[in-house]
C-alpha cells in the first residue's frame, strides 16, 4: 500500500497513510517575525485539512498559533508536554483536540499508531528561560512507518529509538546562514540516514524562509541543502532513495509490511 508525502515548505509536510491525513509542524505564513517566505506558494485551503497534526517543539516556526487556528474543528493535535503552560495562546484553540506528549508515549489516532521519540534541540519558546517542554520527533505507523524528525541534532540513540522505518523526513538546513547546536545540516542528516536505514527519505526544513535583508548573505545556504543532502546520502546510504521535492510536490511511496 502506498504512503504519500507532500512537502509544503519548511517543516510542514502532509503524510497520507491508511486513509488518514497527518500534518507536521503546520506553518501557513508569508512572514514570521524577521523571516519571510522566499520560495513556494502558501498551502491552499485543502492542504490545511488533517485528521492529525504534530508539533515537534515550541519555536514559533514550528508551533505557529495563527496556523494552528486555521485547522478544522476537531483536529487531533499532539504537542510537547507543558506546551499550553509555556504558550498561553494555545488555550484559545478550543476547537482542537490537544494531547500533550513526551518521548516514549504512544497515541492511537484511527488506524495509525504514533510513537513519540526524542530530539536533541533547544525546544524553549523563547531564547531564555526554563526548559519546560521537550523537543520531539514522531514515528507515524500505519501501512508504512514514517519518521518526522522535527528539529534535532545527531544523537547516539537515534536509530534505536526511532526503530525500523520506511520513510524519513529529515531537516537539512535552517532559516539563516549558520546552524548551531541541535540541528542537522546536509552532512549530519546524511549520517543520520545511514544509521536509520529507511527505504526512502525526503529532505525538509530548508529553502523556504530567510531573514529579511539577508538575501545576499551566503545564499547557497538557502538553495543548496536539498541537493547537497541527496549527493551525500548517495555516498553514505546508497540503498536509500532520496526524493527532493519542490514546494507542493508529492511522492507516493510503496511500502511492504
Amino acid at each position: 500500500m502506498p504512503v504519500e508525502v507532500t512537502w509544503w515548505g519548511h517543516a510542514t509536510c502532509a503524510i497520507q497513510d491508511s486513509d488518514t491525513r497527518v500534518l507536521t509542524d503546520p506553518l501557513f505564513a508569508v512572514r514570521l517575525a524577521h523571516l519571510r517566505r522566499r520560495r513556494g506558494a502558501l498551502p491552499p485551503a485543502r492542504a490545511r485539512r488533517a485528521d492529525l497534526a504534530l508539533v515537534s517543539h515550541l519555536h514559533s516556526d514550528h508551533l505557529h498559533l495563527p496556523s494552528l487556528a486555521e485547522l478544522e474543528p476537531g483536529t487531533r493535535l499532539l504537542m510537547p508536554r507543558g506546551a499550553p503552560r509555556a504558550v498561553p495562546g494555545l488555550r484559545r484553540l478550543r476547537h482542537l483536540d490537544i494531547t500533550e506528549v513526551q518521548p516514549g508515549d504512544e497515541v492511537r489516532v484511527g488506524p495509525l499508531r504514533v510513537r513519540v521519540v526524542s530530539a536533541r534541540h533547544d525546544g524553549r519558546r523563547l531564547p531564555f528561560g526554563p526548559h519546560r517542554s521537550p523537543a520531539l520527533g514522531y514515528v507515524v505507523e500505519g501501512e508504512g512507518r514514517t519518521y518526522f524528525a522535527g528539529d534535532t541534532g545527531l544523537f547516539d540513540s537515534m536509530a534505536e529509538e526511532v526503530g525500523p522505518v520506511d520513510v524519513a523526513l529529515l531537516p537539512v538546513g535552517g532559516w539563516g546562514p549558520f546552524l548551531g547546536e541541535g540541528h542537522l545540516d546536509a552532512g549530519r542528516a546524511a549520517r543520520a540516514l545511514a544509521g536509520l536505514g529507511p527505504r526512502c527519505a525526503v529532505p525538509v526544513h530548508y529553502g523556504t524562509y530567510w531573514p529579511i535583508g539577508m538575501d545576499a548573505v551566503r545564499p547557497h545556504e538557502f538553495h543548496a541543502p536539498g541537493d547537497e543532502f541527496a549527493r551525500l546520502a548517495a555516498e553514505t546510504a546508497p540503498g536509500v532513495a532520496v526524493h527532493r521535492l519542490g514546494h507542493g510536490e508529492s511522492v507516493r511511496l510503496e511500502v511492504a509490511r
